[in-house]
């Protein structure tokens, strides 16, 4: 069974920062993509940023230049480093990894069970 767990979540002034991880763990073959999404209430969940398997990354406009997605594949964690942060990015963070567990099986898409990030003005 495959398990993403996130941590690193929690309050923090506008213009302050903060470093998301997950971990993946379980019986898993390879990870291909990688990525962080969010939900604030009463919207709907959005892509904020993802990295494949070489570190090809891919962000929202909204968080460009100011949040970095890393990965340490040894790990299998995925990491967001949030910097300059804003009342707006107040959500619920979720982990995602495309995750292949037996070698002659596809790949199947994880999620985290979430961390809440709050920023306040």
């Amino acid at each position: 069974q495959v398990q993403l767990v996130e941590s690193g979540g929690g309050l923090v002034q506008a213009g302050g920062s903060l470093r998301l991880s997950c971990a993946a763990s379980g019986s898993i073959f390879s990870i291909n993509a990688m990525g962080w999404y969010r939900q604030a209430p009463g919207k709907q969940r959005e892509l904020v940023a993802t990295i494949t398997s070489v570190g090809s990354t891919n962000y929202a406009d909204s968080v460009k230049g100011r949040f970095t997605i890393s990965r340490d594949n040894a790990k299998n964690t995925v990491y967001l480093q949030m910097n300059s942060l804003k009342p707006e990015d107040t959500a619920v963070y979720y982990c995602n990894a495309n995750i292949r567990v037996v070698p002659s099986r596809g790949q199947y898409p994880y999620w985290g069970q979430g961390t809440q990030v709050t920023v306040s003005s």
